[in-house]
């Protein structure tokens, strides 16, 4: 918990070597509510969507031998296969692992998919690029409507989607109750056009999950570093930001982004950054 929220633990953060098990044991361990389970553009990540009913059987039996389970699922397989491209058999793709998805978060018990806000990513964005995302995202709201599961946009690390405010325009053009936004506190934070003050206060109502990261900023001579920032040393007034939701009224979880850095130990890494994340929240509350 960090407060009264539930505060999760990317996937990414433990050894990909460990078993899902393993993972599970540390996360619940060093005191997490929940794991988000990340479907990226790899290929072995991707094909987790096509486990057939007896390996979700045996992962969901796990998690609750475990006593902790999937929440969120980061769906950031759209990267590489996103609905803007020009490319009909990409295209494609994305609607089928938008479809699969879904029914894998169904199958799991996951709430929510995190999406990942690029109409493209390895090719240029265009008009078209953009009619055809917002194309692909009535769509995927419309499914995701169809089985009950939450679709929640990322606040992103390209300008495409890189503001609650951006997210807004799409939420009032779907008029979904199944589409929301799940910012990424580093992402807000890192693009000096924002400011997240305003941006938190606009989209409060729309926030479903947090994603905790720093991030070190952009400007005229520097892109930003969007992954891998230790926290405390980039752009993000965590404390700022946690006694503004909390002023809100925010209760939702909280989801601590790492990766993890080969021969580190994941668990002493972990349990310092949630350490200092608990502090920062503690002087916030102090704030109100």
């Amino acid at each position: 918990m960090l407060g009264t929220h539930l505060l999760g633990i990317y996937e990414k953060a433990f050894d990909a070597q460990s078993s899902w098990k393993e993972r599970l044991k540390k996360a619940k361990r060093l005191g997490f509510d929940f794991v988000e389970i990340s479907i990226d553009e790899s290929k072995e990540r991707l094909s987790r969507l096509d486990w057939n009913s007896e390996k979700v059987e045996n992962l969901r039996r796990l998690c609750y031998e475990e006593g902790i389970g999937f929440q969120s699922m980061c769906l950031s397989g759209h990267r590489k296969y996103p609905f803007g491209s020009s490319n009909p058999q990409v295209r494609e793709k994305a609607y089928e692992i938008m479809e699969k998805a879904i029914d894998f978060s169904v199958a799991m018990g996951i709430r929510v998919i995190q999406l990942a806000g690029y109409d493209v990513y390895y090719e240029p964005s265009t008009y078209q690029s953009v009619r055809r995302f917002r194309e692909g995202i009535i769509w995927a709201a419309k499914k995701a409507e169809q089985k009950q599961v939450m679709l929640a946009m990322e606040v992103m690390d390209t300008p495409f989607m890189n503001s609650i405010s951006k997210h807004m325009s799409y939420e009032g053009m779907l008029h979904s109750p199944w589409y929301r936004m799940y910012p990424d506190m580093g992402n807000l934070s890192a693009w000096p056009e924002n400011d997240p003050d305003f941006e938190f206060d606009r989209g409060v109502g729309s926030i479903v999950a947090v994603h905790l990261k720093d991030t070190l900023a952009v400007s005229d001579i520097f892109r930003g570093k969007f992954k891998g920032v230790p926290f405390g040393e980039g752009c993000v007034d965590f404390v700022r930001r946690f006694a503004q939701l909390e002023q809100a009224g925010y209760t939702g979880p909280y989801m601590m982004e790492m990766w993890y850095a080969q021969g580190t130990d994941d668990v002493a890494e972990i349990r310092r950054a949630k350490q200092w994340m608990e502090e920062q929240f503690e002087k916030a509350k102090e704030r109100i």
